[in-house]
């Protein structure tokens, strides 16, 4: 027992921030799994965050009413972006996303009764791992069901041609609107879900770093299976970790003169 409260100690942030980083994922999966590439999940999450933090604060609501009203937001929010993004290409949809987010960090800072401007607000509520783990296994399952139903049979046929999808009588465009608002909702939960993880939320905490990382995450797991951002957010979030505690090893210095004295080694471990 106590090994394994040791190693909660020791990794028990990097299970947490993973599985936070995986509502990410899974929001960027919802999109691209209708052919559409956006960086608005970042968005999503902004709102869904400072939503739920502004909702604790002020009127200390209860996490399990804070985190579906961070969801509704975030759906809301999606519904109408998507009426717009949705007419563009998908290189300008991806453009118009990214500058959406530039656009969202600078109206965050100069919005301090909602945002607190540069000095962030301070989150009064955490969420424990217990409650992440539940309402991730609920999003994870409800992609399970969708990626099994005739919605994820149409998604496929709609992310390989949107033209052939169409001359079959499926409406490319109100399926791509659907999987925007599914990112809305999951992209809100996990914004929320960063914010009761933190206990603190800036502008800054929104930003480009997570567009990058959530697009990292579904490509690494693969963007083809709903199970696949969950594994990429967990192996990202986890890699830097990872490698730390491997290159702190007593017998690193032995790599390092192994590496020396052979050039057949992998070069990462003369590295470490």
């Amino acid at each position: 027992m106590e090994k394994v409260l040791d190693l909660w100690a020791a990794y028990g942030s990097t299970v947490v921030f993973a599985m936070v980083n995986a509502f990410f994922a899974l929001s960027t999966y919802a999109v691209l799994s209708v052919g559409v590439l956006s960086f608005a999940t970042v968005v999503f999450a902004a709102i869904g965050g400072f939503l739920a933090a502004q909702m604790v604060a002020h009127f200390q609501t209860p996490l399990f009413v804070a985190f579906p009203l961070a969801a509704i937001a975030g759906g809301l929010a999606a519904a109408v972006l998507a009426a717009a993004f949705l007419k563009l290409e998908s290189h300008w949809m991806a453009l118009a996303s990214l500058a959406l987010v530039l656009i969202t960090k600078v109206v965050a800072l100069n919005a301090p009764l909602l945002t607190g401007g540069v000095n962030g607000l301070i989150v009064p509520a955490k969420a424990s791992p217990l409650e992440l783990a539940v309402l991730l296994g609920l999003a994870t399952l409800i992609f399970y069901r969708l990626y099994h139903s005739w919605f994820g049979l149409i998604s496929l046929a709609v992310r390989e041609d949107p033209a052939v999808a169409s001359t079959m009588g499926i409406p490319p465009r109100r399926i791509q609107f659907i999987a925007f608002v599914i990112s809305g909702i999951v992209g809100g939960v996990g914004g929320a879900a960063l914010a009761f993880t933190l206990q603190f939320i800036s502008p800054e905490t929104y930003f480009i770093g997570i567009a990058f990382s959530m697009i990292a995450g579904t490509v690494l797991g693969g963007s083809f299976h709903w199970l696949g951002p969950v594994v990429g957010a967990v192996v990202f979030t986890a890699l830097p970790t990872t490698v730390q505690a491997w290159c702190s090893r007593p017998f690193r210095l032995r790599y390092r003169l192994s590496c020396r004295r052979s050039k057949t080694w992998p070069k990462v471990l003369c590295y470490c």
